[in-house]
């Protein structure tokens, strides 16, 4: 029988089918179960409007059948049928789609649409056969039909269509696989393994079973007169088993679901042995109908603070798995969330490998993002001792989501901030901050330092401290960034220890510093002689109370951001205009001016120098010359 052409450029057409729309070859499992799937559901709507058809839903499944030695796939239904009209439209033009036609029927009636949820629809997917196998038949009988008949073709030449003979209903879809080329491996479609592989990640809730006669291993019966020193014997069996878990856990209503489901498909789906902190089932009908299953981890990942983690959603159009990992659902401050998402409204490119249009996923996007929210305050409130594990893990994330994109989340995140409290001694939310406020404090006081202990011990916390004021203490490099990307809360500003301006002074309080700054000009000119271009400018303090130094930033770049810049950046760091603070009534300050009254250059020389290492320790930051640092330290010793 002469080949027909297809109806449509098809060597350009198929060519660009097989090589160009699909980014993986091992997609065209997917495509043909899917392809099934909707004869099955066509068969099944079938059923229900036509009292002549005598189908139950049960008895429709997908059957995969190997055969390595004449190297052919084999994907079975029971479902609707073709006849040759359809199998000519169908097959005979690339790009149309009969499900596409399907559901389009279907749209004239609301009721009947709700009933049924085809997966195709631009009509391309079949084709994708051809990435694996250099021939395809197609046995198809319809339902109702006597007859039977065969498409085959070997690609883009074209194709050809002849009655045949076949018992029940149904479509049977033949793929000759291709031999090995020289950088192509096409036996893996022939292996059980890597068929029940695909089927797991890519058809695992296709709705009816997918059966598949696979090897199993298994233990013999124990003989009636084996001694006690028999050893159980084992034997490979084959069997047939269903391959697809069918109905999704997120598809089942949330009380129906018990904890140990949800913990076992998380630890299945996303490699994890711990259990997560917590897992959020929900669902949304309207603009965008979908459902989601969102789990947040009790860890991070190995590999979460680098370059290769991504972030992401598995993202489900009706069952079927279309990204793996769809980062557009996900800030990036949540980016440690793992979890599924599936809708039937996502505007799929002709692959179905990538999304159309956006506007679906911005939309579930920001439901999430408010879910995600509501679920760790409500566990902050309810479980703090969890919510503190959860801080622990990814903590740091929520503090990098603050300062990211100019702060524009600040609003988003700040409730779940926690800080560790000078007053009560564990950590603390804002929220709960600001409830202990005393109506006379100006700020939101806070001091950065390497850890709970050292800030604790710094001179510029004392005056804070001994108003009754309440510090955050912060440890992390970021956290000097987040405190200015908050800025303020209701009118109130976050203000550092090291802010000169921290605690607002009186008329009587700014004179008095002025007199003590005048008084001891001569001191703070000597030592800015003695230390040089290593400060921006000596001057008297108002932040210290007993303390007698310590080390401020002037302009825009703290001392806390010098520190971050010189862990990321190295020896090309940015550095800050240094400011070495003295207190006028310490006991080195009345050393300093008796050395200076006296005219001992070397005696000013050697106390600015050791006050000024002592302001550099104090800050965490490295003494620039330790060696001499160590000699002038012994020198007094003498």
């Amino acid at each position: 029988m002469a080949k027909k052409q297809f109806k449509a450029e098809s060597k350009r057409l198929l060519d660009l089918m097989v090589n160009s729309i699909y980014t993986h070859k091992e997609i065209f499992l997917r495509e043909l179960i899917s392809n099934a799937s909707d004869a099955e559901d066509k068969l099944a709507y079938k059923s229900l409007t036509d009292d002549s058809v005598d189908v139950k839903r049960k008895d429709l499944k997908i059957t995969i059948v190997t055969d390595k030695e004449m190297r052919t796939l084999t994907v079975y239904d029971n479902g609707i049928g073709m006849t040759k009209e359809e199998l000519e439209n169908n097959l005979g033009v690339i790009a149309h789609s009969g499900s596409g036609q399907f559901k389009a029927n279907l749209a004239e009636d609301d009721k009947a649409a709700d009933k049924i949820d085809v997966i195709g629809q631009f009509g391309v997917g079949f084709y994708s056969a051809f990435m694996v196998a250099d021939h395809v038949t197609v046995v198809s009988k319809a339902w109702g039909s006597d007859e039977a008949f065969m498409w085959q073709s070997d690609g883009a030449d074209g194709y050809t269509i002849t009655p045949c003979e076949k018992d029940a209903p149904g479509t049977d879809i033949i793929m000759h696989i291709k031999p090995n080329a020289d950088e192509e491996n096409y036996d893996p479609y022939l292996e059980t393994y890597k068929l029940q592989e695909l089927i797991k990640k890519y058809s695992d809730y296709i709705r009816y079973p997918i059966v598949m006669e696979v090897e199993d291993y298994r233990q013999k019966e124990k003989p009636a007169d084996a001694g006690e020193d028999y050893k159980p014997e084992w034997e490979t069996v084959k069997e047939w088993k269903t391959l697809n878990s069918m109905v999704p856990l997120w598809q089942r209503q949330k009380s129906k679901v018990k904890p140990e489901e949800y913990n076992a498909f998380y630890k299945e789906k996303f490699n994890d042995w711990q259990d997560p902190l917590a897992v959020i089932h929900t669902s949304a009908e309207g603009a965008v109908t979908y459902k989601a299953m969102l789990y947040i981890p009790a860890q991070t990942p190995y590999d979460f603070y680098t370059r290769e983690y991504q972030k992401g959603l598995q993202l489900y159009s009706s069952g079927v798995l279309i990204m793996d990992k769809c980062a557009d659902l996900l800030p990036d401050h949540f980016r440690f969330v793992k979890g599924v998402v599936d809708s039937a409204d996502f505007s799929l490119n002709i692959s179905r490998e990538v999304l159309q249009h956006t506007r679906q996923l911005k939309v579930i996007a920001s439901a999430l993002e408010k879910k995600i929210k509501s679920e760790l305050v409500k566990m902050q409130k309810d479980d703090r001792e969890k919510y503190e594990k959860f801080w622990g893990a990814f903590g740091t994330q929520i503090k990098y989501g603050v300062v990211a994109d100019y702060g524009a989340h600040k609003d988003v995140l700040q409730d779940l901030l926690l800080f560790w409290s000078s007053k009560e001694g564990k950590n603390t939310t804002l929220a709960a901050y600001k409830d202990r406020m005393p109506e006379d404090q100006p700020f939101y006081y806070y001091a950065c330092g390497e850890s709970v202990e050292k800030i604790a011990k710094l001179p510029q916390v004392e005056r804070i401290l001994d108003k009754g004021y309440e510090i955050l203490y912060c440890t992390e490099d970021v956290d000097d960034f987040v405190m200015k990307a908050l800025g303020e809360i209701d009118g109130k500003q976050f203000k550092s220890v090291n802010d000169e301006d921290a605690l607002p002074q009186t008329e009587e309080e700014k004179k008095a510093a002025q007199e003590k700054a005048e008084a001891g000009k001569d001191v703070l000119e000597a030592v800015k002689e003695a230390l040089g271009d290593q400060v921006k400018q000596v001057r008297i303090s108002s932040i210290l109370k007993s303390g007698a130094c310590c080390l401020t930033a002037d302009g825009p770049v703290s001392l806390e951001m010098e520190k971050y810049m010189r862990k990321v950046e190295g020896s090309a760091h940015m550095k800050a205009d240094r400011v070495l603070e003295l207190n006028p009534d310490s006991a080195p300050f009345a050393a300093l001016k008796r050395a200076v009254e006296a005219g001992d250059k070397d005696t000013v020389a050697k106390y600015s120098k050791l006050l000024y290492a002592q302001a550099l320790l104090l800050a965490d930051l490295p003494v620039e010359d330790p060696a001499e640092y160590t000699q002038l330290v012994c020198s007094l010793m003498v």
